[in-house]
């Protein structure tokens, strides 16, 4: 009687989140960041509540334009090269597939398995589908770790507006006396619920990544008042 395979049980995981997570956190803590810091600057040295405001309207828009430019570039130069690879592996393959086939062998020999399971192993898989199979395992090249420039774009721009919203709402509500100190603390507790919101969407530990969205955010602020203090001009 043939051995009973084992039942397969639903698992989670959130490796297929890392491209847009990613992007998604990059943009709220670059909105929050820089726009509560330009706020602080800006206020340091002395400007009304107008030019505060004129000042972080101008950032929200620029840093989305800007966050959504730079990710689409630099996630299609990742595509670029992935793409690149790929094509390079696809003439290998035409070309001299007993070579490929050779070098799969080798790839799960030094992983550990035997060389004869080795090579059955990789005889199956490259005939099932050889591009995927040496994309995954000589390539690294994934469905999860694929590039994908406009999904990174987007989720960056989104978030970073998100995120720039959320200290010129403080503008808005809070009297220019007591602005430096609101727009501070209100940016510190953002920069907390973000890193809290991120771990537990990437299932890593909160805390850990709580304190270290808010110490780098903080120095940030504290660095960009400190400038706008020492020069004490308004804009």
């Amino acid at each position: 009687m043939p051995a009973k395979l084992p039942t397969r049980h639903a698992e989670i995981h959130r490796t297929d989140r890392i491209g847009w997570l990613r992007a998604a956190v990059l943009g709220a803590n670059d909105g929050i960041v820089s726009t509560a810091s330009l706020v602080l600057g800006v206020a340091a040295a002395g400007a009304d509540a107008k030019t505060i405001m004129i000042a972080g309207v101008a950032g929200l828009v620029a840093g989305a334009s800007s966050m959504a430019a730079g990710e689409y570039v630099s996630v299609s130069s990742q595509s670029d090269t992935e793409r690149a690879d790929l094509d390079r592996e696809r003439r290998e393959l035409a070309s001299d597939p007993q070579h490929e086939l050779a070098e799969m062998t080798a790839i799960y020999v030094a992983r550990g398995v035997s060389h004869e399971v080795a090579a059955v192993v990789a005889e199956q898989l490259m005939a099932h589908d050889a591009l995927a199979t040496h994309a995954r395992e000589e390539l690294g090249i994934s469905h999860t770790s694929t590039a994908r420039p406009l999904q990174a774009a987007l989720a960056s721009a989104a978030t970073f507006s998100v995120g720039a919203a959320l200290p010129l709402q403080v503008v808005l509500l809070v009297p220019g006396s007591n602005l430096v100190w609101a727009v501070a603390g209100s940016a510190l507790l953002f920069l907390a619920l973000l890193g809290s919101l991120a771990a537990a969407a990437g299932g890593a530990p909160v805390l850990a990544a709580t304190l270290r969205v808010g110490f780098w955010g903080a120095l940030a602020m504290a660095v960009t008042a400190g400038i706008g203090a020492l020069f004490g001009v308004s804009v």
